[in-house]
């Protein structure tokens, strides 16, 4: 094949990610010991909570430990001190000291595809976390370019390809995400390779075009030196 332009999401496609902040919202439930909601119900109102303020102040552990502590000031059955609030937004606090853990195959398969092709990490969230993520990974010497933007839609990918230069017939955005890997691509004109994680976080669900000419489907990263 000729030399691609590879975009590569990072939380979730890359490395884990999401493990970690449903481990912290178990621990949440547990502390909160909510007489009568389910951790289901409770999921719920953090959900609402976190789409308003994702608009507001963006992604990251830093702003989901903002997200626990308000979900528990509306939920808690009892009088609130500053210590409860620490103590729940410590538990997003605690996932920016959990190590970079790869999915399996990246190492390999991003050394190999970067030596035919060129490859750009592009993900969202509180820059200082997300660059330290990246530096942590050990992955970045084989990536061209890695940009950090506040929220991954159409615009983003069409200001993304301009800025680097792009030919959009020979650039794929490749990522875990519905809402923001895969469709807002694919509407930017790029292709895009769904590599879907069982675990993705319930706000990036999105359909899926099932029969799209742009649209390649893997099981898993290490495919990808099969197609590139």
């Amino acid at each position: 094949m000729d030399r691609q332009h590879l975009i590569f999401d990072a939380d979730d496609t890359l490395w884990e990610n999401n493990i970690y902040f449903e481990a912290a919202f178990d621990d949440f439930c547990a502390y909160l010991n909510h007489s009568s909601m389910l951790p289901a119900e409770v999921r719920s109102v953090l959900d609402e909570i976190e789409r308003v303020n994702a608009k507001i102040h963006g992604y990251g552990s830093r702003n989901f430990a903002r997200n626990l502590a308000q979900c528990y000031e509306q939920l808690a059955q009892k009088d609130i001190s500053d210590a409860d609030l620490e103590a729940v937004m410590a538990f997003a606090h605690a996932i920016l000291e959990r190590p970079i853990e790869l999915m399996e195959g990246v190492p390999e398969t991003i050394a190999d595809l970067s030596l035919r092709h060129e490859l750009t990490i592009f993900t969202k969230g509180d820059p200082e976390e997300q660059t330290l993520k990246i530096q942590r990974s050990g992955l970045a010497l084989h990536f061209a370019h890695a940009a950090i933007v506040r929220e991954k839609h159409e615009p983003a990918y069409r200001e993304l390809a301009k800025q680097r230069g792009f030919d959009v017939s020979r650039t794929w955005m490749i990522g875990n995400s519905p809402k923001s890997d895969i469709n807002p691509a694919l509407a930017a004109g790029l292709s895009a390779v769904f590599v879907p994680h069982p675990r993705t976080w319930s706000l990036e669900h999105e359909a899926v075009p099932q029969d799209h000419p742009k649209l390649l489907k893997v099981e898993r990263i290490a495919e990808l030196r099969n197609y590139f």
